[in-house]
Formats: C-alpha cells, sequence, structure tokens
C-alpha cells in the first residue's frame, strides 16, 4: 500500500500483536481501518483477505491459516503450509500487504485468501 498513514497502521498492528497477540478488540478495529484504506486504494484483493481475516479472528479469538509454503499449488488445488504459530502467519500476512509490488506477496496474499475461504 502507498497510503502512509496505512504503512503507519500495518506497523503498529505488527507491534501490538507482539504485545497482546489476538486478545485486543483493538487489533480487530485495526484491520477494519487498515480495509478502509485497501477500499480508497482500490485493491479488491486486500480487501477481501482483511475482511476474512477479521471474521476469522473474531470467530476464533485467533488466527488458524498458516504461512503459505513457496512450493508450487498441488495438482489436487491445494496448498503446502508451514508450521508457524497463530501470530507469526498473521504478522506475515499483514506484512505482505505493506509491498504490494512484490509479486510474491500477491501470489502469497492470494493464497491466504484461498486459504482463509476453505478454511
Amino acid at each position: 500500500m502507498e497510503n502512509k498513514n496505512a504503512i503507519k497502521l500495518i506497523d503498529k498492528i505488527l507491534k501490538d500483536l507482539d504485545k497482546t497477540g489476538f486478545d485486543s478488540d483493538t487489533l480487530i478495529d485495526d484491520i477494519k481501518t487498515l480495509r478502509t484504506y485497501a477500499l480508497e486504494q482500490q485493491i479488491p484483493l486486500v480487501v477481501k483477505v482483511l475482511r476474512l481475516s477479521y471474521e476469522h479472528i473474531e470467530a476464533n479469538n485467533s488466527f488458524f491459516i498458516p504461512i503459505p509454503n513457496d512450493e508450487p499449488i498441488e495438482e489436487d488445488g491445494t496448498v503446502e503450509t508451514t508450521d508457524t504459530t497463530p501470530v507469526e502467519s498473521f504478522k506475515y500476512l499483514i506484512s505482505l500487504i505493506g509491498n504490494l509490488n512484490n509479486k510474491s506477496n500477491v501470489a502469497d496474499l492470494k493464497e491466504y485468501r484461498d486459504l482463509l475461504n476453505r478454511y
């Protein structure tokens, strides 16, 4: 994202995750605010991933989607994942949003979207 306020909010979310994990209602509010920046910049993938993410966190009080693996998608359409903690995985997802010019980041966001939709 290119909005300076969005970048500051991404940094705040990452710091808050280190401090409180998913225990804070502020986290959900921050994710929703970040989503409004994505709406303003018309980035539908980010809008969708953030909505699915905060709904997932609200429902589960955690983030049970693992970090997608760098390996290609399997023939049956499944995505290989790595073993990480929920906080690590969500921090990775949020950090991807900070640099959408990187094609790998966009690809990983698409994988997160698909994993969230299947959860």
